[in-house]
């Protein structure tokens, strides 16, 4: 596989920092929910917005549309559809080694937060009604973990094709907004304690971080290896992004 100019990844050693603070977090915030100590945070976070006698969120019935459609993008399916066009995008700008390391940190992601949850057990909240459907174990919230894995892991792969730090830094900003947006909608649908979300943010972000410093290069090899496969499931019309045009 060429070299191409587009080098700019977040550096390994920046990466391996940001991937630390959010498992240190992480850590934090399962330690307390070990020991108990999360139980009135998570209690008044589930009711903060809710009002009289049915525990119904505050604010117009088209909000709560609003955050169901919001929610959705952590969802199983329209999580998997945003990566089937990003690494067709990526595989048809050639960007063969991104498109490996998604793939590599999504799936790797998925196991992690599916451990987690085994090994916690934890029931969901039953203290308000929930909005939306919502099966299997409550910590860490799967929406979040896997939104903040996908969503900056994409971003990550994006940035890495601009020279301007700023670009990079648009790009991975709006992924954790966005990441944390959804986390936000599973306590305000009352199927996640905040404790839970938090510990799932952290926990995806710092995987998505984590994997673009340790697996970059088993990544790259692959690519190479698999170079034919690859370039045979992207369009003919793909233009190699190593190649100078004109």
């Amino acid at each position: 596989m060429p070299e191409r100019p587009y080098s700019w990844r977040i550096a390994p050693a920046h990466a391996l920092v940001a991937s630390a603070l959010c498992w240190a977090g992480f850590a934090f915030v399962a330690w307390a929910v070990a020991t108990g100590r999360s139980g009135p945070i998570d209690d008044a976070g589930l009711l903060f917005w809710r009002r009289g006698a049915g525990l119904v969120p505050a604010g117009p019935v088209w909000l709560l549309e609003a955050v169901r459609d919001l929610t959705s993008l952590g969802g199983v399916l329209l999580r998997h559809l945003v990566v089937a066009g990003v690494l067709a995008a990526l595989l048809f700008l050639r960007l063969r080694r991104e498109a490996v390391l998604l793939v590599a940190t999504v799936v790797g992601g998925w196991f992690v937060n599916t451990l987690v949850k085994l090994a916690v057990g934890r029931p969901r909240p039953l203290i308000v009604p929930h909005l939306t459907e919502a099966g299997g174990q409550s910590f860490p919230s799967g929406h979040s973990f896997n939104s903040a894995v996908v969503y900056i892991a994409i971003a990550l792969a994006f940035a890495a094709m601009s020279p301007r730090r700023a670009v990079r830094w648009t790009l991975i900003g709006a992924a954790v907004v966005l990441s944390l947006a959804v986390a936000f909608t599973r306590v305000w649908l009352g199927v996640h304690f905040p404790s839970d979300v938090a510990a799932g943010w952290l926990g995806g972000a710092g995987w998505a971080f984590l994997a673009s410093a340790l697996l970059h290069r088993p990544a790259k090899a692959v690519a190479e290896q698999a170079g034919d496969t690859l370039d045979a499931l992207t369009p003919a019309g793909g233009s190699d992004p190593a190649r100078p045009s004109g």
